[in-house]
């Protein structure tokens, strides 16, 4: 008869990793205090555990618990973005639309969020608008309204996200000035912040930021949990976020606790 030699604890402490991996594939992310809910274990141990799969590599440890680490994913075109969650990102920008008033300047960033935005606002323009963009798709949906004044940033063309990037881009949003940004982004972690894929990208939202009086970063909820290559902000520099019902009731709730508005859309 063979004698076992495993240990029944460390046998114990394998499966609850594995159970914290499955919640951080489905979350983004995992907190201490929500290991020691749903295991009945203590927050050293909690802590333990969250260090060993940090050392492996499976997770990226942060504040109060871990998150997924960043995943090297390629960047997909904006036509092939614009097809996926296409419902949810016409009603975020339906609910943004509301926010637009007359003769205001407003800066529409890239992304297929804010397409679905200029989209908008073709049908229902508010008088007198100046709108500023880099992202050429935003332009030449806009480019023909009678009633709206049309600003392009120029620079360096990335073809991937139909936008213009780099130094002289950066260079004329530092002379402008909007009452409102809007502004997605590739992924929304409430650690690190605002984050996108590129990193030229990233330095021209934090211009806009910089010249916007108030900012709204609309972005559907399956960018919560992620965060890319490039941190564009923390969330501090955000006036307000408008996603869909299907965000973490949690994440609406932690940021509206840091005076942050968030709408359903």
């Amino acid at each position: 008869m063979e004698i076992s030699t495993r240990n029944p604890n460390r046998l114990l402490a394998e499966e609850r990793r594995r159970e914290i991996l499955r919640v951080l594939e489905e979350n983004g992310r995992v907190t201490v205090e929500e290991v020691v809910r749903r295991f009945g274990v203590s927050a050293v141990t909690a802590r333990g555990d969250l260090d060993a799969l940090s050392e492996r590599g499976a997770l990226v440890r942060s504040h109060g618990g871990g998150i997924r680490p960043l995943a090297a994913a390629p960047e997909h075109p904006l036509k092939a973005r614009e097809a996926i969650r296409g419902e949810e990102k016409l009603r975020i920008a339906q609910l943004a639309l509301q926010l637009i008033r007359p003769s205001q300047t407003v800066i529409l960033c890239t992304g297929s969020t804010s397409a679905a935005l200029a989209s908008q606002l073709r049908f229902n323009c508010p008088s007198n608008l100046t709108v500023i963009t880099h992202a050429l798709n935003v332009a030449s949906t806009l480019a023909d309204l009678p009633n709206l004044s049309l600003v392009m940033v120029g620079g360096i063309l990335r073809h991937v996200s139909s936008a213009f990037v780099g130094p002289h881009a950066e260079q004329m949003m530092d002379s402008l000035h909007a009452d409102h940004c809007f502004l997605s982004t590739v992924g929304l972690d409430l650690d690190v912040g605002l984050t996108t894929l590129d990193i030229m990208e990233a330095q021209l939202n934090r211009r806009m930021i910089a010249a916007a009086t108030q900012v709204t970063v609309i972005a559907d909820s399956s960018k919560f949990g992620h965060r890319s290559l490039s941190v564009i902000s923390a969330f501090r520099s955000v006036h307000r976020l408008i996603t869909d019902s299907g965000a973490p009731p949690e994440a609406v709730e932690k940021l509206r606790s840091q005076g942050i508005e968030v709408g359903l859309a």
